[in-house]
């Protein structure tokens, strides 16, 4: 059974259960903890005060049922997430959870659904305006580095990336959870954590976009332009413009879309658009969207057997196979 809830309903669920230190002496001043309906589930979210401009909230929750929820078209602030159990994912194929973590750049957010699994959800949520990059990691003039700017859109459309979890990220992660300080050291041993986790799933984003900025032959406006041409794709993975096309929306020619891709991501535009396609019909088989042939229409595959050799190819495992709960041959 799945829950069905607006993002709204899902807020308002948590904040009728909000205690603040007034209510609970064993609280910090800076700290609110909000518990999970006894309906729903069992647990909590604590959020943290670290700096007047980030929060923390530490997710310690178990779910009944899978939790459907449909997110509005809003403006979002910049957030880094990791789950050390549990999974959300949302209807396009973007994961946090099960060996993925989270950035959520600042802009606004597409309508859009996510599904939280029925699991316990461990992990933490970090929420700031984006103007703590530029505090934070500054660039020689004084602004935010040139290679974060894509993190903050205003009001363009939002940038999603979803960054491998590492044993160091975990490791941070673990530390937060278990501070072992109280009162003002609690927030002090807290800020430092919140910007070495942050640091941790930048570098990649921010070596990858110094070693392109230093080639003559990428700009950083096609930089953002083909990291666009990604976001796209994310979005549009059931009925995705051709190549041209893609690179017409984007302002680049398609030959520099395929150049700059490759360099980007080190993948080709076709590949990469196959991958998140069968990761996106693996999820919707095992959690009973639909049959084979089902999945494989809603994903643009008209041909049955070209969807079965490619998922087979990519997970070692029949979409049938998939289908009946079998793990793919990479998961095991």
């Amino acid at each position: 059974m799945t829950l069905t809830l607006k993002e709204q309903e899902w807020r308002e669920m948590w904040n009728e259960t909000a205690q603040s230190i007034t209510q609970n002496p064993a609280l910090e001043p800076f700290e609110y903890v909000f518990q999970l309906p006894q309906q729903f589930g069992h647990g909590s979210i604590k959020d943290i005060e670290v700096h007047p401009e980030i929060w923390l909230s530490i997710v310690d929750y178990k779910l009944r049922e899978d939790v459907l929820m449909q997110l509005p078209e809003w403006e979002h602030p910049l957030q880094f997430g990791v789950l050390l159990s549990g999974t959300v994912i949302n209807e396009y194929g973007g994961k946090l959870g099960g060996g993925y973590s989270c950035i959520s750049g600042s802009g606004v957010q597409h309508q859009m659904s996510i599904r939280s699994s029925k699991s316990r959800h461990l992990g933490i949520d970090i929420h700031m305006s984006p103007d703590v990059l530029r505090t934070f990691f500054p660039g020689h003039d004084g602004e935010m580095l040139p290679q974060l700017r894509l993190l903050a859109k205003g009001d363009d459309w939002q940038t999603l990336i979803y960054p491998e979890m590492t044993s160091a990220i975990a490791l941070v992660v673990k530390q937060m959870i278990n501070c072992p300080y109280q009162g003002i050291t609690k927030q002090m041993y807290l800020q430092g954590k919140v910007i070495e986790l942050m640091a941790l799933q930048l570098a990649p984003i921010v070596n990858e976009q110094s070693e392109l900025t230093a080639s003559p032959r990428l700009k950083s406006t096609t930089v953002t332009r083909i990291h666009h041409a990604r976001e796209i794709l994310h979005f549009c993975l059931e009925n995705p413009p051709s190549l041209v096309e893609l690179a017409q929306i984007v302002g680049v020619s398609d030959r520099t879309l395929r150049y700059g891709f490759k360099t980007l991501f080190g993948t080709t535009v076709f590949n990469y658009l196959t991958e998140k396609r069968l990761e996106r019909a693996e999820q919707l088989l095992r959690n009973g969207g639909g049959t084979v042939a089902e999945v494989a229409n809603l994903l643009g595959y008209s041909h049955l057997g070209y969807f079965a050799a490619a998922f087979k190819r990519q997970f070692g495992i029949t979409p049938s196979e998939c289908l009946l709960g079998k793990k793919s041959i990479s998961a095991s």
